[in-house]
């Protein structure tokens, strides 16, 4: 049995989307925004694919498609970039528009950063640059750039000292619920990263306490201590009642605050969800990695009492997840079962080599590996799901564990069903 936490790393391909499905979600949470993505055709192909093609809304983004006269260097990029961010702001008059930068931006080296100020001065709206382009770990890190770039535009003017911002972009319900729980403990919360609009961006300064919501925002933590001297509370993530009650408590031993009724409040979350336990307990799973949601996801799931074979994971920044490592290790300890071993940047041909060995009840994958894992009878769910879930604070655990299970209730009715269905042919 593991004691301690095994760290390996094998020379994988990324699997997963692209960084620039950053929009999908982050048009959403800032209101007032359009986002812009500069690429070419196939970027274009991968959005509409993507994020769906809305007829009933318009959505808050576009494409600026690059032409092999653009990619040649033959064409004038600032004069077209400026006749399209010219339509955007008399179409959407946004407060801000994020332009997208993608592989191709990179590999002609497109000067993006240089053209923005311009830009911005030319047509008087924000112009703020962000390259989530495919040569990031994983998709969810698309947001980490778009957060690490609005960190410059974030307001230092002096405020009352040790105020606190959170960064992570996640619903409204979310925010207004984790704002909630630390307001009981006696904190309020100054601001988000990102806000929900444009001109509410957090004062950001030397005397902010900054702490994350999501596992894969370590340049966003990176800049906001480097860029605006921001003191990082290091916690677990706010993912699942264990992960709440960590990351709230840690959060109010920073302001010297004694926590009241948290306990009570965790152990009240459980007794919730011991229906879904019950169905899980014993279970095995494998994560194949995809979002970098996978530490914490595992750590939850250990505590519900699954058996985690392995955490595979794109990217592993042992710094800004040491607390939820920590946590790992240390429910691993409470349950009594093996610290999963870690391998960061994972084969998947070696991986399925394992899975096969293994014999997993589940298997947490990205979506172009759930087919063929599923037509070899093997029980997957799309790790993309967890990304789009409400899955933070307390009230949100039985999201996850109903995301969980959803595959494993299917194939208990469906083997129900092939019951029924013997005994109605005995019968007759």
């Amino acid at each position: 049995m593991n004691k301690k936490l095994n760290f390996e790393c094998e020379t994988g391909n990324y699997h997963t989307f692209c960084p620039i499905s950053c929009v999908a979600w982050l048009y959403q949470k800032i209101e007032d925004s359009f986002f812009l993505v500069i690429g070419t055709k196939t970027c274009g192909y991968f959005l509409q694919n993507a994020l769906g093609v809305m007829i009933f809304a318009e959505p808050r983004y576009a494409m600026a498609e690059l032409e092999e006269g653009d990619i040649s260097a033959q064409l004038n990029d600032y004069k077209e970039l400026k006749r399209l961010c010219l339509k955007i702001k008399q179409d959407r008059n946004p407060s801000v528009i994020v332009w997208i930068g993608t592989c191709t931006t990179e590999i002609i080296k497109m000067d993006l950063e240089g053209m923005a100020p311009k830009m911005e001065a030319d047509i008087h709206i924000p112009i703020v640059v962000a390259r989530a382009n495919g040569l990031d770990y994983a998709f969810t890190q698309g947001e980490d750039t778009v957060l690490s770039a609005l960190v410059n535009r974030c307001p230092i003017e002096p405020i009352s000292p040790q105020s606190l911002v959170l960064f992570g972009s996640v619903s409204n319900t979310v925010t207004n619920q984790l704002n909630l729980e630390l307001k009981k403990q006696g904190i309020n919360v100054s601001g988000w990263l990102p806000a929900q609009h444009y001109a509410d961006l957090p004062i950001l300064n030397q005397e902010t306490y900054v702490c994350g919501v999501n596992p894969f925002l370590s340049r966003t933590a990176t800049t906001l201590m480097r860029r605006r001297k921001c003191k990082l509370i290091g916690a677990p993530f706010p993912i699942g009642p264990d992960g709440t009650r960590h990351w709230l408590e840690k959060i109010c031993q920073t302001y010297s605050i004694q926590t009241k009724g948290l306990l009570e409040r965790e152990q009240l979350i459980w007794e919730q969800l011991e229906d879904y336990c019950k169905l899980i307990e014993g279970k095995s799973v494998f994560f194949m990695g995809d979002n970098l949601l996978e530490i914490s996801l595992a750590r939850f799931l250990i505590r519900c009492g699954m058996i985690v074979y392995e955490i595979g994971i794109p990217y592993m920044d042992k710094r800004y997840q040491s607390a939820e490592l920590e946590l790992l290790e240390t429910t691993c300890y409470k349950m009594n079962v093996p610290i999963p071993r870690i391998v960061e940047k994972p084969d998947n041909y070696n991986q399925i080599q394992r899975i096969r060995e293994l014999q997993p009840d589940l298997v947490i994958t990205g979506m172009g590996l759930a087919n063929p894992l599923e037509s070899r009878g093997i029980n997957t769910k799309w790790s993309v799901e967890f990304t789009f879930a409400q899955i933070h604070s307390f009230t949100n655990a039985r999201d996850i564990l109903e995301l969980v299970t959803r595959p494993l209730r299917r194939n208990k009715n469906l083997q129900k069903l092939e019951t029924i269905k013997n005994y109605v042919y005995l019968q007759s």
